[in-house]
Order: structure tokens, then sequence, then C-alpha cells
């Protein structure tokens, strides 16, 4: 058991897009967090119902208007979620105390070279990546108060293979990944039209997405990544194929995962489902023989938004911050 810790004032930068809305939606229910500021460049002096309207009768704790990020970021909160695009975010010059996480990929990487081949641009503070850690919390917990917080295809690869890295083949490793049109972001692109989403698969950035050098740091291996674009809001199942190299797969996922408050290895012949994940911060692992190949497929099913943004940060700044694990997270219901 743990007591919570004393409130703590909370500040999320780039609050207006998806991944800043659901963050903020996890610590209006959280009870040991307080929003302190809601920055937005683009609506900094509107009120909080300007984002949603949901937010002009939350019923319970006050949310204060919009400032600019520079406001938010300027008053003194204890715990800081930086969500804003890759790039901004890696120009981001932390505070001198206080916990942050980050929810781009401006952290992500520990060699400053990785950012110019994989995300396109130089970045700014290459000096400072080391100061960062990775952190999934059921398999690598935050170590220090400046967090990077996984990408979303990242944290369904790594649930379902980093378990069992030791007992597969380390070449030829496929992860074939589907995800909801909202891990692209509020903003819009061509790409995220309906036009171009509905009644259709697009598998995009083909050998050079940026979250392949992530999976591939955290492993120790690389693998060959795929993702695709299918016509669904939220949710994200990654398809793992692997070779075993010792018949001890499933026993080593369900003893990581046996005390795990949102990670369920689910029994034999059980499939992992997206919409049971939906709208959550859990995730269900399924693994499989392929009798043709003898390959283990191992398939995780997690929200984009939730165990792959939002509720994943908010889980590591728990342990950062020393509060229960679960506070605030989505981990409750059986809805249809």
């Amino acid at each position: 058991m743990h007591d919570l810790q004393p409130m703590a004032y909370t500040a999320i930068l780039g609050a207006s897009g998806y991944s800043g809305q659901e963050t903020l939606d996890r610590v209006l229910s959280h009870p040991a967090l307080d929003v302190l500021h809601l920055g937005s460049d683009t609506l900094a002096g509107r009120p909080a119902s300007a984002l949603d309207p949901r937010l002009g009768r939350t019923g319970g704790k006050p949310v204060p208007d919009f400032v600019t990020n520079a406001e938010a970021l300027a008053g003194g909160a204890d715990l800081i979620f930086l969500c804003f695009g890759h790039e901004d975010a890696a120009s981001f010059v932390p505070p001198d105390s206080g916990v942050v996480v980050d929810l781009s990929g401006a952290h992500r990487l520990k060699d400053s070279a990785g950012y110019e081949q994989w995300y396109g641009f130089a970045h700014p503070r290459p000096a400072e990546l080391g100061d960062w850690c990775y952190a999934i919390p059921e398999l690598v917990p935050p170590s220090g108060r400046l967090i990077a917080n996984p990408g979303c295809y990242a944290t369904a690869a790594l649930l379902a293979l980093l378990p069992i890295a030791d007992a597969i083949e380390r070449t030829g490793v496929v992860v074939d990944a589907k995800s909801g049109v909202s891990g692209a972001g509020r903003a819009l692109k061509p790409s995220s039209h309906a036009g171009a989403v509905l009644e259709n698969v697009t598998p995009y950035r083909i050998g050079s997405h940026q979250h392949a050098p992530e999976i591939a740091l955290a492993l120790g291996f690389p693998v060959c990544f795929v993702p695709h674009l299918v016509p669904l809001r939220r949710g994200l199942v990654a398809t793992c194929y692997v070779v075993p190299t010792e018949d001890t797969l499933r026993e080593r996922l369900e003893a990581r995962y046996a005390g795990s408050p949102a990670v369920t290895v689910l029994p034999e012949g059980a499939v992992p489902d997206i919409t049971r994940v939906h709208g959550t911060d859990a995730a269900e692992i399924g693994l499989y023989e392929d009798r043709a190949t003898g390959r283990a497929v191992v398939v995780c099913a997690i929200d984009n938004l939730g165990k792959g943004a939002a509720g994943q940060a908010l889980q590591n700044a728990n342990l950062a911050l020393g509060h229960p694990e679960t506070a605030g997270l989505r981990l409750a219901g059986i809805l249809v």
C-alpha cells in the first residue's frame, strides 16, 4: 500500500492536442494532483471549455484558463507534462526542480545523430539527452525526474518482446502494427482526412518510422517494423513474429506481468481485442504458435492515447512522485 503524497501542482504544456487533453482528463481524476496551469499558445487567454465544452462542467476540481506555454512552464509546477511535437519538445529547457514527463519523441534516443536520421531534424540540445530516462513502468521504471515517455507503437512492441528477448533469435523479428487515426495527432494533414482513412488500410513510413530505433535501443537489437493506419479513432495492435530458442515464452511473459495492474497476459486461445482496451490504460498480450513454421506470434493491444501516451505518462509520473502506480488511471470497467 502507498500513502498518497502531498498534492502536486501540475502543468500541462501543449494541452490542446490529443495527448494533452487525455493527460488533463487523467489529472482531473487523480486524488493527489491539482491542475496549476494549462499551456497552449493557440488558446491562451481562453477558458478551458474552449478546448472541450465538458471542461466547463467538471463538477470537481477547478480547471484554470489557458495561458501561454511559457507562462505555464514558469509557474513553478511540481509536475510538468510536455505534450509538444517532437522538434518543439527538443528545444525545451527543463526547470531546475520537479518531475517532467515528455510525451514526444524528443528525448527517447541517446545518440543525437538518430534525430537527423529518424526524425528529420538536428537535436538542439544533444548534450542533455543523457539526462532523460526512458521509462515503461512494467519493464524499465523511471530512474530520474526527467522522463521520456515511450511512443505508442514502441510501447506495444516492447511489452510483447522485451520479456522474451533472451529466448528468441535476434535476427528476423518482424513487428506488424496497426493504429487508429488519433495517433497522427489533432493537426490536420492529408493522410488523416476521412477520404484517405475510411475503407482503407495504409502502411506508412515503411522501414523509416521513428519508433524503430526506440524499439531497437530498448531490445538491444533491431526489428523489421511496419506501421499501418486503420480507420479507427483510437486503438493499436502490434503483431510480433519471432523464432523461439527455448520453450519458455509464456512462462516469461506471465512471470513479468503477474503483478501488473495494467498488463494482462491472456490465457491460451484468447485473443487481444482493441475494443476491450479502448479508452483505457490497459494492455492485453496473447501468445501463439504458428504450426507451419514453428515461429511464435506475440500480439499486444493497447489504446494509443492511453497506455500508448497519456496513461503511461501518468503511470510514470506516479512512480516518480511516489504515488500509487494506478492513481488516476483508467483500468476498471467492462464496457461493451
